[in-house]
């Protein structure tokens, strides 16, 4: 039988790229305050070069092209982590989450930064939600995922056997190994806009069962999943 329901967040509750523009948008504000650019100039550079591919050299490339080489990038990563993002849940999320809470108990797990993820957590107002929220970083990086610890310390926390719980995340690549291998049942959400809906993996790294979003997670679990007692 399972009594609770453990979810990622990043890419799962909400759309990871409105963050990732939330943190651009900050990060412009500044340059263009600072040098006396246009920020909608700004804005759109980085944005722009994000949609067609680049990923982790943003604020490099950026300061490269506006020729601004007294600039740190670290002060503008600093910027975009420790911004107040102004992002929205995902309706589906919204709406499973409040369906959910008082029949399940609820677990959030969470890469990242700790700052950034509280400052996420708060935006969305989340702790009204969940019985147990784990910020891996706080832990330590060997918590990270795919790492299985997070999810021992999650049922720990919510008093379930590994077969009591579900694991909902986005990201084959990192979110279900560990899961899996305690035996936690795993779901992706799908939704056709997220960063990792192309990526096709091998059965070590997919999950269980695949949704198109939260709103059909309640009637898959209702079918009787094959985990649990």
């Amino acid at each position: 039988m399972i009594k609770a329901i453990i979810f990622d967040m990043d890419g799962t509750l909400y759309n990871e790229r409105d963050f990732v523009k939330s943190g651009f948008e900050a990060s412009a504000r500044y340059i263009s305050m600072k040098y006396g650019l246009n920020f909608e100039d700004v804005y759109a550079t980085l944005v722009s070069d994000f949609e067609n591919g680049l990923r982790g050299k943003n604020f490099n490339v950026l300061l490269e092209k506006l020729i601004l080489r007294d600039v740190e990038v670290v002060n503008l990563t600093e910027i975009y982590r420790k911004h107040k993002p102004n992002i929205h849940l995902y309706p589906d999320a919204e709406a499973s989450l409040r369906d959910l809470k008082g029949c399940f108990k609820l677990g959030l797990i969470t890469d990242g930064w700790q700052e950034t993820q509280e400052n996420k957590i708060s935006a969305f107002n989340l702790r009204q939600y969940f019985d147990a929220i784990i910020i891996n970083d706080i832990l330590s990086k060997e918590y990270w995922k795919p790492s299985k610890k997070p999810f021992q310390a999650m049922l720990s926390k919510l008093e379930v056997r590994a077969s009591e719980a579900v694991y909902i995340g986005d990201n084959p690549l990192k979110d279900f190994i560990g899961a899996k291998e305690l035996g936690i049942l795993t779901i992706r959400v799908r939704r056709g806009d997220g960063e990792y809906d192309s990526v096709e993996l091998d059965d070590e790294h997919e999950a269980n069962y695949t949704i198109p979003n939260l709103l059909f997670l309640k009637e898959l679990l209702s079918e009787g999943a094959p985990y649990g007692e």
